[in-house]
């Protein structure tokens, strides 16, 4: 289907014209209603009380505060230390035993007040205002990744190629997680299409968000269980047949739970031939 599915004019986070009316009046803060930082609907204080994630998992993006707090250095990320202090792997227990089809995942924060509710006015309620901040919040999390070196590693990672050592490894690609045409209709936009766009924009990423295709219209994950969750999402994906596949893709959707959907985006990537997929989400959730 070549067409869009969508015959009214889709909404979008990063309009022109929604940019013209930023710039024209000052932020709000959307928590709270102070005026906000510049550039930014969040003021000073709610910006101070972000539910920042930390240090977490880089195959799952869970939280690892017990090791954070023990004091140690990660081999992944940190300089050589004193002699005796350990190195740990910013890998948990969970994914070491049974390595996920992700290289890597990254939240820009734990699904928390006030994520639990501007994600929700974003997704359902057609509050682009509340996109905009969590894409910007976004941006700021994940900027840091693309200066790290592609030949860093650590046990349960897999090593970097020959090839991608020799040379500059291929650049990124992202791809949001998309709706099924029903769904799309009904809501009349795609969040995870709409957080992308201006990601890729601010973090000067090229964007693909026709190559990923959901094959059916599954339940609503909201309303299963981690195992039924797997299950409905089983075989749910494929990549577009004659579209060009990039080696490195990054996935973009609003909310991680149990990684049902990540996952059986990732492995339908792989089946396809990607050399390497990972995940960036705006929230993390750390129960559930």
């Amino acid at each position: 289907m070549s067409t869009t599915v969508n015959q009214d004019r889709p909404l979008r986070v990063d309009s022109i014209w929604r940019r013209l009316g930023w710039a024209l009046w000052p932020p709000r803060c959307l928590i709270c209603a102070e005026p906000g930082l510049p550039g930014r609907d969040l003021c000073r204080t709610c910006e101070a009380d972000w539910p920042r994630i930390g240090t977490a998992c880089l195959r799952c993006a869970l939280p690892l505060p017990g090791v954070a707090a023990a004091g140690v250095r990660f081999a992944t990320i940190d300089p050589p230390g004193p002699p005796g202090l350990p190195d740990l792997p910013l890998v948990c227990g969970h994914c070491l035993r049974r390595p996920p089809p992700l290289t890597q995942v990254h939240a820009a924060c734990l699904y928390r007040p006030p994520l639990d509710r501007l994600l929700p006015r974003f997704k359902f309620h057609r509050d682009l205002a509340a996109g905009r901040l969590l894409t910007t919040m976004m941006a700021n999390a994940f900027e840091p990744l693309l200066t790290q070196s592609p030949s860093t590693t650590a046990p349960g990672l897999a090593a970097p190629s020959a090839s991608d050592i020799a040379t500059e490894a291929p650049a990124p690609v992202l791809v949001p997680i998309p709706l099924h045409r029903r769904r799309l209709r009904e809501r009349g936009y795609d969040q995870a299409l709409e957080l992308a766009r201006p990601l890729s924009r601010q973090l000067r990423l090229p964007l693909l968000d026709h190559g990923l295709i959901r094959l059916r219209d599954t339940p609503a994950q909201s309303l299963l269980d981690a195992k039924q969750r797997r299950r409905n999402l089983r075989g749910a994906f494929a990549w577009r047949h004659g579209q060009p596949l990039p080696a490195h893709i990054v996935l973009i959707d609003d909310v991680m739970t149990t990684g049902a959907t990540l996952h059986s985006a990732a492995a339908a990537l792989r089946r396809a031939g990607a050399q390497r997929v990972d995940a960036w989400v705006c929230a993390r959730v750390t129960t559930g």
